[in-house]
Order: C-alpha cells, then structure tokens, then sequence
C-alpha cells in the first residue's frame, strides 16, 4: 500500500460558489457601476497631478455589521457632496483582516464572528454591501488579502490597498497589475518604505500568473499592469508622517522609478494604534500641504468609536450591535483592557460623529489654504 503524501493537514474541502454565481445574485446598478468608475478617474486624475484635490479614505477599521455600515455611508455622501469640489472621499470597507497570528479574519472569512467560517454567505454580504453603498453615491475602498476575492467583488471597488504584511508578496503585486482600480500599497510593519516602492513599481508591470475565472476554474492571468499604484506610509517602529520622511519616501518613489504619490495612514503605527490621535497626524499632514508639500495626494483614516473603550472587535471600533452594551457583549473580551474614556454616554454606534466632519474641514481647508488663501475663511463661513 503506497504511503499517503497529500492533503495530509486538511481537514475537509468544501467547494465555494463560484463568482460568476455570486455576482448574478447581486448584480451591480448602473448607478453603482457610474459611482466606481467616476471615483477611479477622479484618483487617478490626482495621483497624476491632474486633479489638486486631496483623496481621503474613512471609515471603520473593519466592517462586521452591513446595517451599520449602509447607514454610515449614507451619513457620510452628505459629507461627500458638501465638499467634493476639493476632496474625494472614498468609505473604507474592509472585509478581510490580516491578523499578526490568528484571530478574527474578518467578514468575508467569518460573517457570524463565531467560528463557523461561512465564507460563502460571508462574500454574498460583502458584494451586497458594496453594491449598496455605491448605489447610494459613496465609492468604497477595500484592502485585498485573498487573491481570489477580486474575482467576487473587486468591480465594486473604486480603490484598494495592500496590506503591510502583503507588499512584499509577489502573488499580491501580480494582483495588483490586475486590478481596475487604483491600489495602495503599505510600507512594511517594521517602517520599510522600500519594499512599498519595489511593490508599486512591480505591480504597474505586466505580469502572467495562475489565476481563477469567474465561472471558477483555474487559468493563467496576463495583464497589462496597473499605472495607479502609490505608496502608503503606515508608520513602522515609529511614525513616519513628518515631512523628512514623506519627503524620503517621494525621494524613493522617483528613483524607483514610480509616481511620488503618497497616502498618509493616520491610524496603525502612526497613531501608535490610538484613535484619540489620528485627528493630530491628519492636522500635522494638513499643515505640511498648507507649507507646500505636494507629493501628499491621499490621508486614510480608520476611526474607532468616539469615547469608547480602545479596541473593541479585533481593533474594529464596534461591537456587533449598536452602543456600549453591544460593544461589551460582542467584543474579544482580551482587546478590550480598560476604559480609558470612562463611558459617561453611550458611544456613537458606529464611527461618524462631529470629529471626523471636523478633520474633513480642516483638509479642505488645507486644499483652500494653497490655492486660495484668505478666502477659506469667507468661503466657509468660519
């Protein structure tokens, strides 16, 4: 009897519905498919400097609760309309969570934050989200972490990021060189901006690698390579927002031989993780364009929930139901260590509040400040 030799960890195989059947069940609107196209011009316009405006991602850390986010996202197109004239705002919506050992991997891997693992319902409300939420004129940014998840709703996505702990990986820069949209790519956890930069630069050429189709059988992908791929400095063992190193880092990008495009990630190492401190990183970079700093394009902000405990689900900022009670109920108890901001209220159910509209302004004011100066003041009415 010949010795097994395969499948010798896998505990069982279930076959996944294939995109093409997803997709069918939620099919993109017009509008929805108007809503990303616009939103990707817009970004590329402005990584191209053709376009002066800012782009700003926010949003939740990671998205858990689609009711939630479906109502955040129609608070924030009031934000978006109001000062779209001077910045792009795209909702960050990310579904997969790349986690340093192991924990929650998001709503994609486990819609039911309970173990059972149904990705098959989990990328169905994935895809029904972004559908809804373009649909209601908001664009939406993901971070890709599977390379087959494009395949379920990468149409659906006006920008994308590749994680920290991906840029290096060369299936995910042969992902990228295939994506429709615009892609981000974060420096090393450790502050490594060079491998942002090689990422880009490999990501904008052609590449042929193995593949899944949308009726789901295996293939060899070629691609032309995707010209909008930027840096996004996260911080690494210390913040990396200042002006020396976003000045470092537009220095590599054109010796690399990519755009000197940069994103700001106001949370992650830069925040030091913090959420209180994100509006601080976001003022810092807003000042730096008010001095003359042009190779910032893009600010990204995840907010956690205002005067909540830090944390909350896997560092998501929300409990599965709105308020305190359902953060404390439905939180990993372990993220949640003390209450720093006391509770004296119920939190905002979900990360929109008055600050973030706040930080909106004081872009734009950034924006104005370069262009038009002492106007800013009698044009906001502030």
């Amino acid at each position: 009897m010949m010795i097994p030799t395969d499948d010798l960890r896998i505990v069982a195989l279930h076959e996944l519905s294939t995109p093409a059947a997803v997709i069918r069940e939620h099919p993109r609107t017009s509008r929805a498919a108007d809503t990303v196209a616009a939103s990707r011009l817009a970004v590329h316009r402005i990584l191209g400097g053709n376009d002066d405006r800012l782009v700003v991602i926010v949003g939740p850390c990671s998205v858990h609760d689609p009711v939630a986010a479906l109502d955040y996202a129609q608070r924030l197109k009031k934000v978006r309309d109001q000062l779209e004239a001077r910045l792009e705002i795209i909702m960050r919506v990310y579904f997969e969570k790349p986690r340093t050992t192991v924990g929650w991997k998001g709503l994609i891997n486990d819609p039911g934050l309970d173990g059972s693992f149904d990705i098959d319902r989990g990328l169905r409300i994935a895809r029904r989200l972004l559908r809804d939420i373009a649909d209601c004129g908001v664009p939406a940014g993901c971070e890709f972490l599977d390379t087959t998840t494009p395949q379920y709703i990468a149409d659906l996505v006006a920008w994308a990021a590749i994680g920290a702990r991906t840029s290096e990986s060369q299936v995910h820069r042969e992902m990228a060189s295939g994506l429709s949209c615009p892609v981000g790519f974060k420096n090393n956890t450790d502050g490594n901006v060079t491998v942002a930069a090689e990422a880009a630069l490999s990501a904008s050429r052609p590449h042929h690698f193995m593949a899944v189709t949308k009726g789901g059988r295996s293939a060899v992908a070629a691609t032309t390579g995707n010209p909008d791929c930027h840096i996004i400095l996260r911080g690494g063992r210390s913040p990396n927002y200042d002006a020396a190193n976003i000045a470092a880092a537009c220095a590599m990008a054109e010796r690399v031989g990519v755009k000197a495009a940069v994103m700001i990630d106001a949370s992650h190492a830069n925040s030091g993780k913090q959420p209180e401190k994100q509006p601080l990183v976001v003022e810092d970079v807003a000042a730096q364009i008010e001095a003359g700093v042009t190779c910032v394009n893009d600010v990204i902000a995840g907010f956690g929930v205002t005067d909540a405990p830090s944390g909350g689900l896997k560092e998501s900022g929300i409990g599965k139901r709105h308020g305190s009670e359902g953060i404390r109920r439905f939180c990993h108890q372990q993220v949640i260590v003390t209450d720093r901001f006391g509770l004296k209220r119920d939190p905002f159910w979900f990360p929109y509040s008055a600050k973030t509209e706040r930080l909106m302004l004081r872009l734009l004011g950034a924006v104005f400040s370069t262009r038009l100066g002492a106007k800013l003041k009698a044009i906001l009415g502030k």
